[in-house]
């Protein structure tokens, strides 16, 4: 991957279009800054996949609760700058609140239930509409051909799928793998939260995916894994939201009985460890 060190950086909408080659296929990579090495690879695989990069840096309000961090989140948009330059971003949107809601945006984006309302959407109300409003209309911004999101964030990226499907956005969605840390720790911004003891037991979330997997391939009943997983989280000090399998495609609890059910399925898990929340999830078929 070659280093480029003229990216620009925008801050307004009209800017943001004035600045981008229409000419060129056009990538996308949406995120909220504080970037590590997971947001680079969806840099990278954007620069195999388009012609043009554009990424967003954005903490999004609209997306936290009340209670949430959106206040202390990490920004750190001058080390970030640097990071998507070296990475050979070609174009930085970094509006402020002001650029990117100028009014109060009365007009929402509201995913359907059967997808809002479970997982995260149960313990976080709100959080994807909120998130489908921000990426409504940051693609309405840039408009791409393509966007590439992680898969860290399954239900928020099967979401944003099925959103760019039903709205019939000339937009591919490209999903990238999670990026991990040598100890199976998934990456992510909130990581950075974690003191030294609670970074050292974190993977154990990851861990706790892996055996949920085996024990499900191994034949053992869904309902026992996932409670045998919560039982142990709990009993190393975590808090956790969920443990569950659930089929890859849309979500749907899996049952083992259904014919023609599909084999393709992702453990998921949300738990606080100390005062960080995390989130995982892994990929398996049945053989």
């Amino acid at each position: 991957m070659g280093t480029q060190l003229n990216m620009k950086t925008v801050r307004t909408i009209a800017e943001l279009r004035s600045s981008i080659n229409y000419d060129k296929r056009v990538g996308f990579v949406p995120t909220m800054g504080n970037l590590h090495a997971g947001h680079l690879d969806l840099i990278s695989t954007a620069k195999k996949q388009s012609e043009f990069v554009v990424a967003s840096i954005f903490v999004n309000r609209l997306q936290f609760a009340p209670h949430e961090d959106f206040d202390s989140y990490p920004r750190t948009l001058n080390e970030d700058t640097k990071k998507l330059e070296a990475a050979g971003c070609d174009l930085l949107f970094a509006p402020r609140e002001e650029d990117l809601y100028p009014v109060p945006q009365g007009f929402e984006v509201h995913p359907p239930s059967e997808l809002d309302c479970i997982l995260e959407g149960e313990f976080r109300p709100g959080f994807f509409k909120g998130v489908c409003t921000v990426v409504h209309k940051l693609f309405n911004c840039v408009q791409p051909d393509v966007a590439f999101f992680g898969i860290k964030d399954y239900q928020q990226a099967m979401i944003i799928t099925h959103m760019v499907s039903q709205m019939a956005l000339p937009i591919e969605i490209v999903k990238v793998q999670t990026r991990r840390e040598v100890d199976g720790l998934a990456m992510s911004s909130r990581n950075g939260y974690l003191k030294d003891a609670e970074r050292a037991e974190a993977v154990q979330l990851y861990l706790a995916l892996c055996q949920m997997r085996e024990s499900v391939k191994a034949g053992n009943n869904v309902s026992s894994v996932e409670h045998e997983a919560l039982s142990l989280l709990k009993a190393r000090g975590w808090k956790p939201d969920y443990l569950t399998i659930r089929n890859a495609l849309d979500l749907s609890v899996f049952n083992p009985n259904e014919k023609n059910g599909s084999r393709r399925l992702v453990a998921l898990a949300a738990a606080r460890i100390g005062n960080t929340r995390l989130i995982d999830n892994l990929e398996f078929t049945l053989d």
